[in-house]
């Protein structure tokens, strides 16, 4: 979704992830406050993993979009088509590449274009850029452009007062400014969508400057660009090499502090969110945070402002939503994957159409194969799996044990599991996980019954306000040969309970038919057709088992040296053990957990 259409949403008092008519200018009371981030491209392997973690995060709090930079002269392109691409097809966040035309040839512009054209990617921030690292002029390619209106015009036509203009003395003479503005709505006119201003600490000169816009007929959206200081020597480089006037208050305030890097951060979250506060009261509902691949200053101001909270991090549907452009109608997806997103959409991103309203026949698309992607971990992660999980194993009953204190929160980490610790509908049942664990039941996914709980239940809530969603009661685990036959005999028992079980090598035992796709969590909510967002698909799990026996060894298995006792138990299990899918489809009397009792 393009951003202008959010802002715009957001503008006439509809979701800032929806779609609405209206100028992106309303400063009404109905006006909902778009904020966003920007992160620019890390220089190691580690900065990347660690930027991704981050912004997993702050994504969480449901940003409208994150733009991530391009550096000077094209010189990080290549990672910034490749974060520009994860951030929107596996973090699942609207992204907005920015784009540079600096010591860039029209080739290298349009490629860049097909690439994030081809990953879903629709916004794209306009700039002339910076010179390179050790050049302190621009040079013009031949062939290339030598200004940002260009840039918009070959964006347009196929498919900023700005920092030269200011002085020594951190001001623009008045001439100069009004070219300035004049230029800025020629980038308008050729067709940019919106404004995002460079940093600024004086919150007057940024109102005049959005009046001064208006008043040439600039009536595009103009969103304001936040730096909050995290530490002086940063904050007084930056400003430097941005030509942003400093107030005088502010380096008073600063100047005693300044070696204090605690209360630096402190300060800049408090001017940070006065500044805020003062924008948003003048009508200006845009924030755009700055936060340098940082996001404690960034979220303490947002959360200053009463535009986020911790407790109260809301979901449109169960997983996060997709905002690739092939595939945000996408609603519905296999229960699965629940705990490895990152893997299901890694696995899908070559379908032609995704599930919508309903599951419909899951044997048209083709899931991609196996490979080293879904394996591969941040180096966080890694050490983290390696600390709780390489313990020495001397028998089942140790691998029992370890699943029964991830299942209790004593882990923070599971092999089967891309997310941090348990989730939170997982903490009302995890004592009873406990419990059959410490019997053999191995699981690695699972959800409570629901029977109508309102849809801003901290727990197991999704969806917009006044809905009602429900769930059948789930478990997905690993058992022997033997406990499975014991399973399949309780279940006579259960007419409700339906399984699935399948081993390594394909031996499939059932009491469903391989068409028989089950809703298992669903959502009504007002002037709404029924939500169905996961299901049980039993052709999606014959091919999610090859994926789940392989963490056994690729995931766990391997944390241990080659030969290693512990490494050949692990093997032994992977070859042996059946992976089961539970449902009970009486999600208002049933007790899933009734099926383990006397086992």
């Amino acid at each position: 979704m393009k951003v202008i259409d959010k802002i715009r949403a957001a503008a006439a008092g509809g979701d800032a992830n929806g779609s609405a008519n209206g100028n992106g200018c309303d400063s009404s009371s109905n006006s909902k406050v778009v904020f966003s981030f920007e992160f620019f491209p890390p220089k190691t392997e580690d900065g990347v993993d660690n930027l991704f973690e981050r912004m997993d995060r702050m994504v969480f709090h449901n940003p409208s979009f994150c733009d991530i930079t391009w550096g000077a002269g094209g010189s990080t392109a290549d990672l910034t088509l490749d974060i520009a691409n994860k951030m929107q097809n596996i973090i699942c966040v609207e992204t907005m590449m920015h784009l540079t035309c600096t010591n860039m040839p029209v080739e290298k512009i349009d490629q860049a274009l097909e690439t994030i054209k081809s990953n879903g990617i629709q916004n794209v921030l306009a700039l002339r850029g910076d010179p390179p690292h050790g050049q302190d002029k621009f040079v013009q390619i031949q062939g290339g452009f030598s200004c940002a209106l260009d840039l918009v015009k070959h964006i347009r036509s196929k498919y900023e007062a700005h920092p030269d203009m200011i002085g020594s003395d951190g001001f623009a003479t008045l001439e100069d400014y009004h070219k300035d503005l004049a230029y800025l709505k020629q980038k308008v006119d050729a067709g940019a969508d919106l404004i995002v201003t460079q940093l600024f600490y004086d919150t007057n000169v940024f109102l005049k400057f959005v009046n001064d816009c208006r008043q040439i007929g600039i009536t595009c959206p103009i969103v304001p660009g936040i730096m909050p200081i995290n530490n002086y020597k940063g904050f007084i480089r930056m400003t430097g090499f941005c030509k942003t006037k400093i107030p005088a208050e502010v380096t008073a305030a600063l100047e005693p502090i300044k070696d204090n890097e605690e209360a630096v951060r402190a300060y800049g979250i408090h001017l940070g969110t006065e500044m805020c506060k003062k924008i948003l009261a003048h009508g200006i509902k845009t924030v755009h945070l700055y936060t340098l691949n940082m996001e404690k200053s960034a979220l303490a101001i947002l959360m200053n402002l009463g535009l986020i909270e911790e407790s109260k991090i809301t979901r449109p549907l169960p997983w996060r939503p997709p905002t690739n452009v092939f595939r945000v109608k996408e609603d519905v997806r296999p229960i699965f994957w629940a705990n490895r997103p990152k893997s299901y959409l890694s696995r899908t991103i070559g379908w032609d159409q995704y599930p919508h309203g309903r599951w419909g026949d899951s044997r048209n698309p083709s899931y991609g194969a196996l490979s080293d992607y879904q394996f591969m971990r941040p180096r966080a992660r890694g050490k983290k799996l390696l600390e709780e999980w390489a313990a020495p194993l001397k028998s089942v009953e140790d691998i029992y044990e370890k699943f029964k204190v991830y299942c209790l929160g004593k882990l923070k980490s599971s092999p089967w599991s891309e997310l941090d610790g348990l989730q939170p509908e997982t903490k009302i049942i995890n004592e009873h996980l406990g419990k059959i664990n410490l019997k053999g039941f191995l699981t690695i996914n699972s959800q409570p019954a629901v029977n109508g709980e309102k849809s801003d239940s901290p727990s197991v809530g999704w969806g917009r306000p006044g809905g009602y969603v429900y769930q059948k009661a789930y478990l997905e685990f690993f058992c022997s040969k033997d406990k499975l036959n014991a399973i399949v005999d309780k279940c006579k028992s259960f007419p409700f309970v339906t399984y699935i079980a399948v081993n390594k090598g394909g031996s499939w035992i059932s009491n469903v038919a391989l068409t028989d796709v089950n809703a298992v969590t669903w959502g009504v909510f007002p002037a709404k057709e029924i939500i169905q967002p996961t299901v049980v698909d039993p052709a999606s799990f014959s091919v999610w088992k090859d994926e789940a026996f392989e963490i056994w060894s690729r995931g766990w298995a391997s944390l241990y040296p080659e030969g290693d006792p512990s490494r050949m138990l692990l093997e032994e299990v992977q070859s042996s053990y059946f992976l089961v899918s539970l449902v009970d489809n009486d999600y208002i009397h049933g007790d899933i957990f009734a099926v383990f009792a006397d086992l």
